[in-house]
């Protein structure tokens, strides 16, 4: 039930995300907005999302998944009011910039609270069950948002998410709770995940956590964050502009194009679920060497990736789609695997800050994947950005590969002191 909980917060974080790209030709009628300026908004939301990663990932870990999380929520409901209301760009502008900050902890709160309830042999399950939520929240909000907006407008858009985000902070401040605090939670459940390997609640050690510069200068923590980077920059191309990709270069209306977009998104999740949760868990279960089929399933899916050249190579409709299902389902399939990363390899009560430092990165590619295919857009087609994001994710498959190797927990910083002093 709390990863479910947690998916639904997730899910309505998606609902804010794509309401914006649902809305461009809206925006264009109400505020004049160029395809330029359409990829600076798309990207605005990121600026004080991937600032403020770090800084709550910390705050996570010092003060915790349940103050910082009703705190983060109530903002992005607001912000959410604040788009619906706005009267020109500054305005939107500004309400995007909120949203950011209220979403920020939203992963990294997410992947410690994941490390919290579930054992090692289950924690891609509960991973996959919340980073699915994220293509669920594209796949059911771009038709959803599109028949909202054609029905009543583009403002009610926003004020529907804001109340859906009303909801969520809601049943989160009424059912969130860390295992020791729940008191649903038997001592005989408290054992067998604590058994499993769940990463351990301290409050002694949640003042302080691994040292920032201790986890920054592992190779395997640039390895997980160079690869799940190069995930996040196909995966918002995507949410950003695959709606204007099927109605221009596809040459198909507005709001076919919104309610064609669901179909691969759809696909992801069941992706993510029954490959990156159930069959990686199955898996171990029966016996399967825990690290080589996480990095297995890291390594296909990501290369899947690659499919998205093919939807370049077709002006058929669903050919097109065939080529960017097949590539968003094998990325989603290894993102359950990248998001449970955090919680399998950070020092004790260091999760979110080392989930602060994967969505830092992650939020890099996202403004990127605004701005830079905005710009391509400007002056030529959508070929040369797709082979932008091809070329991304042929790094980040190296950056698995090559930097994060066996995905094992980082040493204690205290045992490396140790282990330098012995040496």
């Amino acid at each position: 039930m709390i990863a479910w909980l947690l998916a639904f917060g997730i899910l309505v974080n998606y609902f804010d995300r794509v309401n914006l790209s649902v809305a461009k030709d809206a925006l264009h009628t109400s505020f004049g907005v160029s395809t330029f300026m359409f990829g600076v908004l798309s990207s605005t939301y990121t600026i004080t999302y991937g600032i403020l990663q770090i800084p709550s990932g910390l705050l996570l870990d010092r003060f915790g998944v349940k103050l910082i999380g009703r705190v983060s929520t109530f903002l992005w409901s607001v912000a959410s009011f604040g788009a619906a209301i706005a009267t020109g760009v500054p305005t939107f502008f500004s309400a995007r910039l909120l949203l950011g900050v209220g979403e920020a902890p939203t992963f990294p709160a997410n992947a410690k609270a994941i490390g919290y309830w579930f054992p090692k042999a289950e924690r891609t399950f509960g991973t996959s069950i919340f980073d699915g939520a994220a293509k669920l929240g594209v796949g059911l909000g771009t038709p959803l948002l599109g028949l909202l907006l054609y029905e009543f407008g583009w403002r009610w858009c926003f004020a529907a998410t804001g109340l859906i985000s009303l909801l969520f902070f809601a049943l989160f401040a009424i059912y969130y709770r860390n295992p020791s605090e729940d008191p649903k939670v038997t001592a005989a459940e408290r054992e067998f995940i604590a058994r499993g390997g769940a990463q351990p609640e301290d409050k002694v050690l949640a003042a302080q956590g691994a040292p920032l510069g201790y986890l920054l200068g592992r190779k395997k923590v640039w390895g997980m964050c160079l690869g799940y980077a190069s995930y996040n920059y196909t995966f918002y191309l995507l949410v950003f502009w695959l709606p204007t990709f099927l109605s221009s270069a596809m040459h198909t209306t507005a709001v076919r194009a919104a309610l064609y977009s669901s179909v691969p998104w759809l696909f992801a999740t069941a992706c993510e679920l029954l490959i990156g949760g159930v069959m990686v868990d199955k898996l171990i279960e029966h016996g399967r060497q825990a690290d080589r089929v996480r990095r297995l399933v890291l390594i296909i899916g990501t290369s899947l990736g690659l499919a998205l050249l093919g939807a370049t190579t077709t002006s058929r409709l669903p050919l097109a789609l065939s080529w960017i299902t097949l590539a968003i389902g094998g990325l989603s399939a290894a993102s359950a695997i990248g998001w449970s990363i955090p919680s399998l390899i950070a020092p004790k009560e260091s999760v979110g800050t080392l989930g602060g430092i994967l969505n830092t990165c992650n939020q890099i590619s996202a403004f990127s994947a605004g701005i830079v295919t905005g710009f391509i857009l400007r002056h030529h087609s959508f070929v040369p950005a797709m082979a932008v994001a091809a070329v991304y994710l042929t790094i980040g498959i190296l950056g698995y590969i090559f930097l994060l190797g066996k995905i094992q927990p980082l040493p204690e910083p205290g045992e490396m002191k140790q282990l330098t002093v012995n040496n």
